[in-house]
């Protein structure tokens, strides 16, 4: 009996597997695809800021008479890159927390001066951003 019913709905019964097969890897892949332009996104927006963050570091560094070169300023691009950081893979968000806390150390040494103040937050700013670009390249 059951046998016969499955015989005779063989058709309806491989539609209905095959549809909902369909649907579920079309949302799976609707989900991945907003994941990878969520990430792809906040990464093009922190390296906007980290240029922004660079252009405060130069002018600390090279013309402190300079307003473009304010420490408050720097701060501003450091919160909203460490803020966006957080829909960004785990290796990002480490090193905005770490970018956030050499900023807080060495920010005020900035000058021409202070030499290790300045290459402390370089290679904060190029830790970040090789790893926003190791980021979205190993997106798929």
């Amino acid at each position: 009996m059951i046998l016969d019913q499955l015989r005779n709905n063989a058709v309806a019964i491989i539609s209905l597997v095959v549809a909902l097969s369909g649907l579920g890897y079309n949302t799976w892949r609707n989900e991945s695809t907003e994941a990878n332009k969520n990430v792809r996104d906040a990464g093009l927006y922190m390296m906007q800021e980290i240029t922004r963050l660079q252009e405060v570091v130069f002018y600390a560094r090279y013309d402190n008479e300079d307003e473009r070169g304010d420490i408050k300023t720097g701060w501003v691009h450091v919160l909203a890159i460490k803020d966006i950081s957080y829909a960004m893979p785990a290796p990002v968000q480490k090193s905005a927390v770490n970018l956030s806390q050499v900023w807080s150390e060495h920010s005020h040494g900035l000058n021409a001066e202070h030499a290790d103040s300045y290459q402390a937050v370089d290679e904060s700013i190029e830790a970040i951003k090789v790893q926003i670009v190791n980021s979205i390249k190993e997106l798929r």
